[in-house]
C-alpha cells in the first residue's frame, strides 16, 4: 500500500496577485497615449511578482483621436480597458465613473499627461499592503509660474481651514485607494464630487508621499485659472456649512451698521435743524446693501443648485462605447 504525501499545510499556499487597477481620466490625449501605454508596460513588468495591472480609460468625449488609439490599444492587450463618456461630464466625475469600473484590490488613479510618474506604484504599493487604506501624492515641486503656485497654495489653505474635516494640502488626484473606499465612495450621492474631500471625509488609514511633479511635455492643460477656481468653490460648498454661516454673520453686521447709521443721522437732524441731507451717504448705503444681499444670495444660490442636482437625479455619466467591457460590466 503506497503512502500518500501528505498535503502542504493552508499557509503555505501560494495566494492570488492582488489586482491593482491604473484608472487614467483622459481628454484629448491622443499625443501622449503612446508614451504613457510604454510606461504602463514597463510598470506592469517590474511589479509582475507583486501585483497584476490593468488599465481603464475614461474619455470624456475627446473630439481628437484618443478613442481611435485606445481602440488600437485595446485591440492588443486585453489589459486596456476602456470606456467613453456620451458628453464631457467634467473632469472630477469622470474620475469618479472611472472608479466605478474598476475591478482591483485596489485602485490607482493617473492623468495622461504623465506628469504624476506611474512608477510611484511601487511605494504607493507597499503602503498599501501595511494598512494604508489611502494613499495620496504630496505636490512637493511643480513646474508651474509663482503666481499660480501661489493662488493654488493659497486655495488649498483656504478649502483646509473651512472643510468640516481636514482635507490635504498641496495633494491632487494622485493616488491610490483601498476597495473598501472605493465601495464608499460608490454609496455616496454627490451630483458635482470633490474627490479629495470625499475621501478625506471617509476616514480610514491615509498617508502622504511627496514627489516632484513633472512639467507637460505634450498637449495642453485644461485646468486654466477659471476652472481651478470652480473646482475651489466646489471644494469648499461641498465640505463646508461655513458660507452660509458667514452669510448670516455678514448679514446681521449689515444690519447693526445700517441701524447706527440710522441713528446718527436722527440724532444730527435733532441737534442741528439744517443739517445736510446727504444724498451721498444713502446712495452709498444702498448700493452697499444691494451687493451684499446680492453677495449673500449667490452663496445661498450656490447650496440650493446642488440640492436641485440631486434631485434631478441625472446620472453621473453616461456610457456611448466600451472597450474589453462585457455588456453586464457597465455601470452607468
Amino acid at each position: 500500500m503506497t503512502q500518500q504525501a501528505p498535503s502542504k499545510p493552508h499557509s503555505d499556499r501560494q495566494l492570488p496577485l492582488p489586482l491593482i487597477t491604473i484608472a487614467i481620466p483622459v481628454l484629448n490625449e491622443a499625443d501622449n497615449l503612446a508614451a504613457l501605454y510604454e510606461r504602463l508596460c514597463h510598470l506592469a513588468e517590474t511589479m509582475a511578482e507583486r501585483c497584476t495591472l490593468e488599465f481603464v480609460f475614461s474619455d470624456n468625449h475627446s473630439n481628437d483621436l484618443t478613442w481611435t488609439k485606445l481602440s488600437q490599444l485595446a485591440s492588443k492587450d486585453s489589459r486596456v480597458r476602456a470606456i467613453r463618456f456620451s458628453k464631457n461630464v467634467g473632469y472630477q466625475r469622470s474620475i469618479l465613473a472611472n472608479y466605478m469600473h474598476a475591478r482591483g484590490d485596489a485602485v490607482m488613479q493617473i492623468d495622461a499627461d504623465l506628469q504624476d510618474p506611474p512608477e510611484l506604484l511601487a511605494e504607493f504599493f507597499d503602503l498599501w499592503r501595511s494598512g494604508h487604506r489611502v494613499v495620496y501624492g504630496i505636490r512637493k515641486v511643480r513646474a508651474e509660474g509663482g503666481a499660480i503656485n501661489l493662488f493654488r497654495r493659497l486655495g488649498y489653505w483656504t478649502i483646509d481651514k473651512l472643510s468640516e474635516h481636514p482635507i490635504p494640502r498641496d495633494a491632487g488626484d494622485f493616488r491610490l485607494i483601498d476597495r473598501s473606499v472605493l465601495n464608499a465612495l460608490a454609496r455616496m450621492n454627490v451630483p458635482s464630487p470633490y474627490l479629495r474631500g470625499m475621501i478625506a471625509s471617509l476616514g480610514f488609514e491615509q498617508i502622504g508621499v511627496a514627489y516632484k511633479r513633472d512639467p507637460r511635455r505634450l498637449g495642453q492643460s485644461k485646468f486654466n485659472l477659471m476652472r481651478i477656481t470652480q473646482l475651489g468653490i466646489a471644494a469648499v460648498i461641498n465640505h463646508s456649512v461655513v458660507p452660509l454661516r458667514l452669510a448670516s454673520f455678514l448679514g446681521a453686521a449689515a444690519l447693526v451698521i445700517s441701524t447706527i447709521g440710522g441713528l446718527y443721522f436722527v440724532v444730527g437732524k435733532a441737534v442741528q435743524p439744517d443739517y445736510p441731507r446727504g444724498f451721498a451717504s444713502i446712495y452709498v448705503l444702498l448700493l452697499f446693501g444691494i451687493g451684499l444681499n446680492t453677495f449673500l444670495l449667490g452663496i445661498v444660490g450656490e447650496y440650493l443648485l446642488r440640492t436641485y442636482w440631486i434631485l434631478r437625479g441625472e446620472p453621473l455619466a453616461i456610457v456611448e462605447d466600451a472597450l474589453n467591457f462585457r455588456m453586464d460590466e457597465i455601470r452607468l
